[in-house]
């Protein structure tokens, strides 16, 4: 019974589910957000704020 809570709980939350997918983009949301927003207080761009530009 542990078990089969387990893998249905693992299997609704990794991999290519909808939970992972929708968590994945809001993730890249904020980088993207995050990022443009560094780039626009420092007045660098992301590139040379990390010291490759």
């Amino acid at each position: 019974m542990v078990v089969t809570f387990f893998n249905n709980t693992m299997d609704s939350k990794f991999g290519f589910s909808s939970f992972a997918e929708t968590w994945n983009g809001r993730l890249a949301m904020m980088g993207f957000i995050i990022g443009l927003g560094t780039e626009l207080l420092t007045g660098q761009g992301i590139l040379s704020q990390i010291g490759m530009g």
